[in-house]
This record gives structure tokens, sequence and C-alpha cells, in this order.
């Protein structure tokens, strides 16, 4: 694949972003990938490559790029179990300022700077997200529903919470297919929240899929961290490229 960095401006700076397409760069269709909260790194690099590897252009931007580039805690080669705890107590800051509001405003800068990138093809895009990009997966999908065909979020926490913000909100904006892989070993995400986003979905008239998958902890496809699960980070990647295959 052909993977660069690049810089998103945005109505409050430049996001630094990986963009990555296949070699022949003809425009092909485009994926935005939101990141997990361990950011921009060489192991979402790679997932990003595979996905472009499908056909795709694929942009994944530093979500946290007010606080500077990626990455924007040092990181481990290896997150293991007690490194994650460590780095999650510094990132949560980071992650509170990352408001609605401002990634409501940061998707519409990711969408217009694909529609203004040679290798993207013109029309609409799909959106992927894991962890906390699981919810912007789904805010950009409410935000941009004139740009937005598909969405799918994987290991997300806090979907459908009790929060006056919580994203299972906006699910009456959202005209894209959608598809969640929830894990089931996950406590950021209860089964409370699964059947709240789930009924929240269906009465919105959303087309949607949402699983369970089975023995998986929260954080199942980053295969730099303890969390790791081959088995339903197969599943993801069937669920994924299927949807794409009906959106594009």
């Amino acid at each position: 694949m052909t993977g660069t960095g690049v810089g998103v401006l945005t109505d409050d700076g430049t996001a630094d972003a990986y963009l990555t397409h296949p070699p022949d760069g003809a425009p092909r269709p485009a994926v935005l990938l939101y990141m997990d909260a361990f950011g921009l790194r060489p192991g979402l690099r790679e997932m990003a490559d595979r996905l472009a590897g499908a056909g795709y252009t694929v942009l994944v931007p530093n979500v946290f790029y007010r606080r500077g580039p990626a990455p924007v805690a040092e990181l481990p080669a290896f997150i293991d179990d007690a490194s994650r705890g460590r780095l999650l107590r510094r990132l949560m800051p980071v992650m509170r300022q990352l408001t609605p509001e401002r990634a409501a405003r940061d998707a519409g800068a990711y969408l217009r700077w694909l529609a203004d990138c040679p290798a993207a093809a013109a029309g609409p895009v799909a959106v992927t997200g894991y962890c906390m990009g699981a919810a912007l997966s789904l805010r950009t999908a409410a935000a941009h529903p004139e740009r937005v065909a598909a969405a799918a979020g994987f290991h997300g926490g806090r979907l459908a919470s009790d929060a006056p913000d919580s994203p299972h909100l906006l699910a009456g904006r959202i005209t894209a297919e959608l598809y969640f892989g929830h894990a089931d070993r996950d406590p950021s995400l209860p089964p409370e929240q699964i059947e709240r986003l789930e009924q929240a979905l269906t009465d919105a008239g959303v087309r949607h899929r949402c699983e369970v998958y089975t023995g998986a902890g929260h954080g199942y496809t980053q295969s730099d961290t303890a969390a790791y699960d081959k088995e339903a980070d197969d599943r993801h990647w069937a669920a994924l490229l299927g949807l794409l295959a009906r959106t594009f």
C-alpha cells in the first residue's frame, strides 16, 4: 500500500493523519477510520493498510491533535495490562476535551479533506471506529448523513449511557447502514446499554446490525495490546468488509 502522513486543516488547527490507498493511485471509495484511545500508531497504520488492500482509500486522523501530534502519550511497543491502566489515566483528560461539538466539527473537516483528495472517489464515504472511535463513528454518521453511507463501531464504550449527549440519542438523524461488534466482556458497554442502543436504532428505522462477540474483551481488534483476540478480530474484519461491499 501507499501510506503517508498528511495534515488536515480544522477550525482549531491541523490534525496530523495517516492516509493509505492502493499503489496505482486511482480514486477509491473513502473510509474514515477513527482511532482508539491509544491513538495513531503503527498498529493502527497496519489496520488501515489492510483495509486499503481491500480496495479503499483510508484516512486515520489523530483526533487528539489539539494536544499535539501523535502519539500524545509515550506508548510501549506492546500495551500490557499494567501499562494499559497507567496510559488510560493519563489519556482520560485528553479524551474529555474532545467534546461532541468538537468531534462533529472535526468530522466535517475530515470529510471535506477526503472530498478534495485525488485518491478518494467522489460520492459517499464509510466510517469505522474502535473503542472511543465507535462513538465518533456514530456521531459522524448523525452529523453528516448526506456524506456517510455506512458506519461501523467495534468494542465501543458508553454508546447508550444516561448522559444527555449520549451517542444513541442521535439515531433519528442517521441514514447510513450501521454495524456494531460489541464485546461481551466490556464493562464500558454493559448489557443494558447494548439493549438501549439496539432499541434506539430500531425505533429510528436505521438499517443496522448489532452483534455481541462472546468471550471478547474491550480492545479485541488491537493486536499491539493484551486485549487482542484473533478470533474476534477475524470476525470484525469479515463484518466490516461485508458492510463496505454493500455500501460501495
